[in-house]
């Protein structure tokens, strides 16, 4: 039988190849720009459904893109320190399955709170400007404006939401459920502290950010909707296995 210890020495396959995705998919972002002027974060990365960038795919593919190499290493490092134990505890297609509900539902969650703050901001710019229909032009032309609410909507429809955060936020949420009582050491400051005050201190500070500030280019209720979806996810496994841990 392997030990926790045995666990945290290995990394499994999915989480691997989820790794090696990540690193491929950024290092893309970089050749393609440099070699064909192609952003690939405002391809594949995530944008309103109001906007005319959005596609359906993109509710996927945002997951493998980030927006700099320090969004990708905090991202990559807490699904190897964390993945890496429940792929082992759960077997591969478990995690993946977790994996992706966590990450889809963060973004289910994002889209739904962005619909509640911009909807009626829409709805008031498209009357004051008279705007039938959103395009590259007239979005630009609300972000140039001097008026705070065109430049609102203008944001929300002209910037996608990039990251693997809303998974790997669910997989902290699973970690702490999992393993309760295990130290884990903060960087900053260097204290051990349990895994489910963690967990519990780090969902709290997501919400109060989320509410605060709503303009910020954090997507903090992504965040909280991959906790929000892999706590549902989990307590569905557990209710219908009688040996899920």
């Amino acid at each position: 039988m392997s030990t926790f210890s045995d666990r945290m020495g290995t990394t499994p396959p999915v989480v691997k190849n989820l790794l090696i995705i990540n690193v491929l998919m950024f290092l893309g972002l970089y050749a393609f720009d440099s070699a064909f002027g192609i952003d690939l974060n405002r391809v594949l990365g995530l944008f309103y459904f109001k906007s005319p960038f959005f596609q359906p795919y993109q509710i996927v593919t945002h997951m493998f893109m980030h927006g700099s190499l320090g969004h990708l290493f905090f991202n990559m490092f807490a699904l190897w320190m964390f993945g890496r134990v429940l792929e082992q505890v759960w077997g591969s297609k478990r995690f993946l399955i977790y994996y992706f509900v966590t990450g889809l539902g963060a973004a289910f969650l994002h889209m739904m709170v962005n619909f509640i703050v911009l909807a009626p901001a829409i709805s008031q710019v498209t009357e004051l400007f008279g705007i039938e229909s959103f395009n590259e032009t007239n979005i630009r032309q609300l972000l140039n404006t001097g008026n705070a609410l065109a430049q609102k909507v203008g944001v929300g429809l002209w910037v996608p939401t990039v990251g693997a955060s809303g998974a790997v936020f669910g997989l902290l949420l699973a970690f702490g459920m999992l393993f309760p009582n295990t130290q884990l050491m903060l960087l900053f400051p260097p204290i051990p502290i349990r895994a489910k005050y963690f967990v519990i201190g780090y969902g709290a500070i997501e919400l109060y950010l989320g509410l605060t500030q709503p303009g910020s280019n954090v997507a903090h209720f992504a965040h909280l909707g991959g906790m929000l979806f892999g706590f549902l996810l989990l307590k569905y496994w557990k209710t219908n296995s009688s040996n899920f841990y």
